[in-house]
């Protein structure tokens, strides 16, 4: 397995992979993993994994040893690194859940949707019980967290990161960090300002380093400041630091300088990026919080990034992150230096932004709706992508914060309508690209947050929505009676709603579940229900589909004569609607309720007809697989020979049709050849 990465934030001390300081703390860990437990003291197999803490206060370098550490072991575990994020930036714990599922996403281990937080943590214990893998968790908020996630593996290693001891958690000694020594702090600062400027005066150089209590994060940010200001001598940068006395802590001395020196427009962008999602960032998300140009926006990141503001995330996209421990200290800024008004007007300018992105997104898929194409050119350039490849990388790099805006949208309460759009725009989005099945763990949590927003605003139709999207969830992953009670729900929000499709889908998903359950006389009858309302609308097509659920409930209760009457109910359905394909399945399934019934003679004539009705619908499959129905009933009914003939009949059309998709394979082969030949020679011409 090769190292997985689900999130790694924090502090970097390193620079171009070389690590500073913490050789002592790093070999304390290093025997901590070799020390016996309490449990081989005692003669006892250690029954779950060692787990080793890293603690101290956010920006001392925490995730930097951690890092440094997972480094240095992880040859010693043949399974990988799997790496997770505990706590949002600003200081929200992630859902032990939504942890799990990431974790296993990692281990390409899938999990229902919607199952709970134990069942997750269940699968995830039972994936690692047979591997040797170590798990960084980092920015742990409690123990019940770490301890939810903890292998049941003595061969697996946790390393946790946290603010202080996690106390509940047997046998963890924790290694709590405080300032750098001098000789590293001096060469943090040197990697920032160049060797000059610290050997001409080194005296200041270490009252710099005394003034930032040698705390990480603080000297990142005094280095940053010194590399922008060639000129500026070190004592200067320490003068100023000593002038603001000792109110606060070092790091937010040394950050209230470097943003007093930012000019006034860089120092609001910066504010406002306390209102990124999940302290994640683009330029556009940038460009949208503070008004101007995406450009603009990117080479003002950038810019933070140079003076330890923000850190450049390793994506083929520009992405950046705020660090955890500014987040206080911007969310402060923000609060108190720009109006409520103005902040809700951020985050609605970026809500919107994001909307529109997705819309783009999804929009380039539809290649052969024209409505979409339209739509797609009269989008400004800078909301378009190239191609739908790129388009679904940035809905993967971006699912994250795009997961996290939707979260923010409904939390704020005062954004609900631009919440719904965002959460419609970003389902159709994640169907699109990745399918239903796949997306199903988003899209379940997606429609939980619809539904909590229909319940605040009182929206009976959209509340219906939700339930009926949770329900068919649960129902396709095997919680029948969850998906029941959902459906329930559904219909009473639907008939409050005045709503007849919402009613009507409640009614027979509701049928469909007890079928599901089997319970056939109670889905008969909702069926039913749905039937008379399609009947009273004067939906025929629905009304001839519902008769086959009837005649389906009816006949695994192994009534046959009631289901033969709905199966012909629906022939005549199907027969007026002129769906002819429908009708040669109808009359399939009616063939197999008189076999089933013990009339071999009549199934045989409804089979024939129906292998007539699939040939003009042009369904060879359906075709072939009533030849070898008849084939069965010959054969049952003493004509092994016409028997015969019907196999020899459905061998011959299944070898057509694979012949055909062989065909269609290598001609789109073929035409993607052409297209990849057309691409490099319009590279080369544009080279």
């Amino acid at each position: 397995m090769t190292d997985q990465a689900v999130d790694a934030g924090g502090l970097q001390l390193s620079s171009e992979g070389q690590f500073l300081g913490r050789t002592r703390e790093l070999k304390e860990l290093l025997a901590d993993i070799e020390r016996a437990g309490l449990d081989t003291i005692s003669g006892r197999k250690a029954p779950r994994a060692r787990v080793l803490l890293i603690a101290g206060r956010p920006g001392a370098g925490r995730t930097a040893l951690a890092e440094e550490l997972v480094r240095t072991v992880a040859d010693r575990y043949d399974d990988g690194v799997l790496r997770a994020r505990l706590s949002e930036p600003d200081g929200t714990p992630v859902p032990v859940g939504n942890t799990a599922r990431e974790l296993l996403t990692a281990l390409d281990v899938s999990a229902p949707a919607g199952v709970d937080e134990d069942d997750l943590t269940a699968v995830l214990r039972e994936a690692l019980a047979d591997r040797r893998a170590l798990l960084l968790l980092d920015d742990a908020v409690a123990a019940e967290q770490v301890d939810a996630l903890l292998p049941d593996a003595p061969e697996c290693l946790v390393v946790a990161v946290s603010g202080g001891p996690l106390t509940g958690i047997a046998d963890v000694r924790p290694c709590t960090l405080g300032g750098l020594d001098t000789k590293s702090a001096l060469e943090l600062l040197t990697r920032h300002t160049g060797a000059v400027r610290i050997t001409v005066d080194p005296r200041a150089a270490e009252g710099l380093v005394e003034g930032c209590q040698g705390h990480p994060a603080a000297l990142m940010l005094a280095g940053g400041w010194l590399a922008a200001r060639p000129k500026a001598a070190v004592a200067d940068l320490a003068k100023q630091l000593h002038a603001e006395g000792d109110e606060g802590s070092p790091l937010s001395r040394v950050f209230k300088l470097v943003y007093t020196s930012l000019p006034p427009p860089a120092a609001r962008i910066l504010r406002l990026l306390a209102l990124a999602p999940a302290g994640l960032l683009d330029p556009h998300t940038a460009s949208a919080l503070a008004g101007c140009s995406v450009g603009g926006a990117r080479s003002t990141l950038d810019d933070f990034v140079a003076l330890g503001l923000l850190h450049a995330v390793d994506s083929p996209m520009p992405q950046y992150e705020v660090p955890g421990c500014l987040h206080p200290l911007l969310k402060a800024l923000a609060d108190t230096q720009d109006r409520p008004a103005e902040l809700r007007l951020a985050r609605a300018r970026m809500l919107e932004r994001t909307v529109r992105l997705l819309q783009s997104s999804r929009a380039i898929t539809e290649t052969d709706n024209p409505d979409a194409r339209e739509k797609l050119q009269g989008m400004p350039r800078s909301l378009r992508f190239p191609s739908p490849r790129a388009a679904e990388d940035w809905l993967r790099i971006r699912r994250p914060a795009l997961l996290a805006s939707a979260r923010l949208a409904v939390a704020d309460g005062e954004l609900d309508t631009l919440a719904r759009r965002l959460m419609s725009q970003l389902v159709r989005t994640m169907v699109a690209h990745f399918g239903t099945r796949a997306a199903a763990p988003d899209l379940y949590g997606i429609h939980g947050l619809v539904l909590d927003v229909a319940e605040r605003r009182e929206l009976p139709r959209e509340k219906a929505a939700a339930l009926l999207n949770l329900a068919d969830l649960d129902a396709q992953t095997g919680r029948t009676r969850e998906a029941l009670a959902r459906y329930r729900a559904a219909l009473d929000a639907g008939r409050e709603a005045n709503d007849p499709y919402a009613t009507g889908r409640a009614m027979e998903s509701v049928g469909g579940a007890h079928l599901e359950l089997g319970d056939y006389d109670r889905a008969a009858d909702w069926f039913g229900r749905a039937l008379a309302q399609r009947l009273a609308r004067d939906e025929r097509a629905e009304a001839a589909r519902l008769y086959g659920r009837i005649a389906a409930a009816h006949t695994y209760a192994g009534r046959y004569g009631e289901a033969v009457r709905n199966w012909r109910a629906a022939l005549a359905g199907h027969r007026k609607n002129g769906d002819v394909t429908a009708h040669a399945r109808a009359l399939s399934e009616l063939a197999r309720v008189q076999e089933y019934a013990g009339h071999p003679e009549e199934s045989l004539r409804t089979c024939q007809e129906a292998v007539e009705w699939a040939r003009r619908a042009e369904d060879v499959r359906l075709e072939a697989a009533l030849q070898l129905r008849l084939a069965d009933t010959l054969d049952r009914l003493g004509d092994p020979a016409a028997a015969q003939l019907h196999r020899a009949a459905a061998e011959r059309l299944l070898g057509e049709e694979l012949s055909q998709e062989e065909s269609g394979a290598e001609q789109a082969d073929d035409a993607k050849q052409g297209a990849d030949a057309c691409e490099i020679r319009s590279t080369s011409a544009e080279d």
